[in-house]
């Protein structure tokens, strides 16, 4: 068993980089579409309730992706620093990030959760949600906020094996995952053997069940992977110094995806006025969405531990050959979604509800989405590296832009002004993704320039063949 867990990790420094990437990318893609897919059946069975629990769980879902946002930038932060650390050949410092991460994100989760409890109203006021789906959205994130300390220490755990270039442990818990969610999902919420239907509530319940599942599964392969290995107690004893690494690491990649957060709060709060509908139909055509970007999260995803490794190792060559292959395949791949998008997404939007007026407007979302698609993953693929050479910070002031000042801005012109309806709306996500994309490119080459001499260009990739 100790050899098996042990060919999962890769010397990310040596050998062929659209090699490691074809063999870190699949299982994470693989792990994301599980990931997807849980949301997915979540949504499917919230269906099977009523739109108003449809509804409920996408403004729910959007204030519990506060908390996953902590979670995700702690695991970013923590993957960055370990990777550097194993590039740069010195593991006893990535051993130590490595103990002290995993302690920071079990402490920090539990005032997440108490906090976010607490604060469920709060978040729920500033979306402007007064419908009859706002009892629904408190109750299921009231019982969420258990598995908070589940998803923290899942996230912490999978960036140390990320780090260490393993996307299949993930991978094998997203799977087991979903399959746990088909089958507790209409437990819970229907009953059976004597477990009485919650409705509702089941949704949430099967989630800390699973998630709780999830993280046990992630801390025992994370403490027994190459980098953890002869670890002690003491070594999980908080010190501040490396705290604070990991926090001024960590704490920008968190504030990115809080902005993420924020835009969602900003596009349902000019959907408010058009009902439950219009935040159902953004809901359902956001997974759908999220299911087509797949491809481009599963390869910038893999690019960071990439980068970081090597910017450790200051193989810069490497770094920017990275980079325009991830940008360039994967922008490939986005212009194929986009044809799925355009042809195939009033099928898929049928998928999840036989209301033709969440179709219709669902598919007026995807219109517009399907030319964004490209534009997301530049700028994931742009996120990873700042990320990789310990430039997080940048990521914040591009997703402060973009998330709020850039979607509020257009919003307020497309929809008061203007008066184009829920249209209005999908324009302003797309004049802030571009316009966004626009402001990244320029502050990715000036960096590049200061870091690496240079992000170069995708004739690198020509070059170099």
């Amino acid at each position: 068993m100790a050899k098996q867990k042990k060919s999962r990790e890769r010397d990310l420094v040596h050998g062929d980089i659209a090699g490691h990437f074809r063999s870190l990318a699949i299982p994470a893609g693989i792990g994301m579409l599980f990931n997807t897919l849980y949301n997915v059946v979540d949504t499917y069975f919230a269906g099977m309730i009523s739109t108003d629990a449809q509804a409920g769980l996408s403004v729910s879902f959007t204030v519990f992706f506060i908390l996953i946002a902590f979670g995700i930038g702690l695991g970013q932060g923590i993957s960055a620093l370990i990777g550097s650390a194993i590039g740069a050949k010195k593991k006893d410092e990535a051993k130590d990030l490595a103990a002290q991460g995993l302690s920071f994100a079990a402490l920090f989760s539990i005032f997440i959760g108490i906090g976010g409890y607490y604060a469920t109203p709060f978040l729920l006021d500033l979306l402007g949600v007064s419908n009859g789906y706002r009892a629904l959205a408190i109750a299921y994130l009231h019982i969420i906020m258990l598995a908070a300390p589940a998803f923290m220490i899942a996230f912490a755990a999978n960036s140390i094996l990320s780090a260490q270039g393993d996307t299949v442990t993930n991978q094998h818990a997203l799977i087991g995952g979903f399959l746990a969610n088909c089958l507790l999902n209409p437990l819970f919420i229907f009953g059976a053997f004597g477990i009485p239907g919650l409705g509702f509530d089941g949704l949430a319940i099967s989630t800390v069940v699973i998630e709780w599942g999830v993280a046990l599964y992630m801390l025992h392969h994370a403490v027994c992977s190459k980098v953890m290995e002869h670890s002690r107690l003491r070594c999980f004893l908080l010190r501040w110094r490396t705290v604070k690494d990991i926090i001024s690491q960590g704490a920008p990649a968190s504030l990115n995806f809080l902005t993420i957060t924020i835009g969602v709060f900003v596009i349902q709060y000019f959907l408010q006025p058009f009902g439950a509908t219009a935040v159902a139909a953004f809901g359902i055509a956001l997974r759908i969405e999220q299911l087509i970007l797949l491809p481009s999260l599963g390869l910038t995803i893999v690019l960071l531990p990439i980068i970081a490794q090597n910017y450790g190792a200051e193989a810069f060559d490497r770094i920017r050959y990275a980079f325009w292959w991830c940008v360039c395949i994967g922008t490939a791949m986005m212009l194929a979604g986009a044809v799925i998008l355009l042809l195939g997404g009033r099928f898929l939007l049928g998928l999840f509800t036989a209301d033709i007026a969440v179709i219709d407007i669902g598919f007026d979302y995807l219109l517009l989405a399907a030319p964004m698609l490209p534009a997301y993953l530049t700028l994931f693929a742009m996120m990873s590296f700042l990320q990789g050479i310990k430039r997080p910070i940048w990521t914040v002031w591009i997703g402060i832009y973009r998330q709020i000042f850039a979607s509020t801005g257009f919003a307020a012109l497309f929809v008061y002004l203007l008066d184009w309806g829920t249209w209005g709306v999908w324009a302003a996500v797309f004049s802030a993704v571009w316009s966004g994309l626009l402001l990244s490119s320029t502050i990715l080459f000036v960096v590049a320039k200061q870091k690496i001499n240079g992000i170069g260009t995708p004739r690198i990739l020509v070059a170099k063949e």
